[in-house]
């Protein structure tokens, strides 16, 4: 009996973590970006140089996954808000956009990806 309400506890864990919750999908993504505070307190946060808030917390624990998936496990919502994200940091804030590239992909891999699609979208990489 324990051994099946252990297979039963594991599957669940794992449907459970097989996508990213939803419950930040509200977050208006342009008030951060519009906001040099709190999109400094983000960029800490998944730097490893400041606290993290619970939705920083999530972040973080999934950016280095999601980026080498290509986010096939993000909502909609949270693929349109990465790619404005990463539209604003290429184009506003350079120096981030290369910070976090480094620490989550230092072979330089995904950053290729992301950035040839977001020529493809008409951003231009300097």
């Amino acid at each position: 009996m324990a051994y099946k309400s252990l297979i039963i506890l594991l599957c669940v864990v794992a449907s459970v973590w097989s996508t990213y919750t939803d419950k930040y999908d509200n977050i208006n993504i342009d008030e951060i970006l519009g906001n040099e505070v709190l999109l400094e307190n983000y960029v800490n946060c998944i730097m490893d140089k400041g606290r993290c808030t619970p939705e920083g917390k999530e972040l973080k624990n999934h950016i280095k996954e999601a980026m080498e998936n290509g986010c096939k496990e993000c909502t909609e919502k949270q693929k349109q808000g990465t790619r404005d994200v990463i539209k604003f940091l290429i184009e506003h804030k350079l120096e981030t956009w290369n910070e976090l590239c480094n620490k989550y992909d230092p072979t330089g891999k995904w950053r290729k990806h992301y950035e040839d699609d977001a020529k493809a979208n008409g951003i231009k990489i300097p």
